[in-house]
């Protein structure tokens, strides 16, 4: 899965995968997974919606370029970044499925509430990219 592209690429950063697969979360990352469970529960199962969106879509728009800034900005190996150089190309058949499921929603407040979740994910989202403010907190962002 999605996870084990990470662990390698955080592996080939000399950071252990197996001690990150067995820790916490870092608390961006624990709150971005909270805020989808409380969302579809508390609001409506389509606030993942919001989620996908931010995922699959910054993937397309950002996975090449976040991933030269990151190694750029903590001097990683080229071959660190396998998850978000290839999920980019990957993402293309994913949102042209993703517009045309969106376009089925007409309801006016369903809308809103998913492009309201989207705005909360991107935050969220990007918090988690905050964390990655030097080299040796790699691993405690998975």
């Amino acid at each position: 899965g999605h996870q084990e592209w990470i662990l390698n690429d955080l592996a080939t950063c000399g950071v252990d995968k197996e001690a990150v697969r067995h820790s916490q979360p870092s608390a961006a990352t624990e709150l971005m997974v909270a805020y989808a469970y409380d969302a579809i529960r508390r609001k409506n199962p389509l606030c993942f919606f919001g989620m996908v969106f931010v995922l699959e879509g910054t993937s397309i728009a950002l996975a090449d370029n976040a991933a030269a800034m990151i190694r750029k900005t903590l001097d990683l190996p080229g071959g660190a970044f396998s998850y978000l150089r290839s999920h980019g190309s990957l993402d293309q058949e994913h949102i042209v499925f993703f517009r045309d499921l969106m376009n089925k929603i007409d309801d006016k407040a369903e809308q809103d509430l998913i492009i309201h979740s989207a705005k909360m994910f991107f935050q969220l989202y990007a918090n988690i990219f905050r964390t990655l403010a030097c080299k040796d907190t790699l691993g405690e962002a998975a």
